[in-house]
């Protein structure tokens, strides 16, 4: 079974990050938080976000990037940022592998990106638009890596409650 990683580095709308955990309980992937957080874990828009499904998130938080790369040693991270120099889709998901995303006001810094260019990675998009929703930046992504191991450990049929399909 793959099992992804989603990691946001200092994220600072508690709704985005509320949405993102909701993804990540959908899809089983854990989500790991890197200080300074925008907001407090228990404040409203987050849990609002997140709905019921908070509590049984998968989630660890770090005080720095330093502590997440001490705690996750020979972590194999995927940087996506408006920056990178070649697509989401271009990357080869390996299993247990993280996918990091950026604070929505200024991305991920670009020391960051500069020591890990081999694995940033970008979502294609026209014009001069600054980025997309957090959000949906990390479902864009996330579902790739997951289509690419054939969402194997996913409920791959959906049922009608009233009707059955023909």
């Amino acid at each position: 079974m793959a099992r992804l990683n989603i990691v946001l580095y200092e994220p600072e709308i508690p709704a985005n990050t509320g949405n993102i955990g909701r993804t990540c309980v959908a899809t089983g992937t854990r989500l790991h938080l890197i200080e300074p957080l925008g907001f407090r874990l228990g404040e409203k828009e987050l849990k609002r976000a997140g709905m019921d499904y908070w509590k049984d998130l998968d989630v660890t938080t770090y005080v720095n990037y330093e502590e997440f790369l001490e705690k996750n040693p020979g972590a194999k991270i995927y940087m996506a940022t408006t920056k990178g120099p070649r697509t989401y889709t271009d990357a080869v998901y390996e299993e247990d592998c993280y996918i990091m995303f950026g604070k929505e006001s200024a991305g991920i810094p670009e020391e960051i990106l500069l020591e890990n260019q081999e694995t940033a990675i970008r979502i294609p998009m026209i014009g001069n638009i600054r980025s997309l929703n957090l959000g949906n930046s990390v479902a864009i992504v996330l579902y790739e890596a997951l289509r690419q191991h054939n969402f194997d450990h996913m409920q791959l049929e959906g049922h009608l409650t009233k009707y059955e399909w023909r």
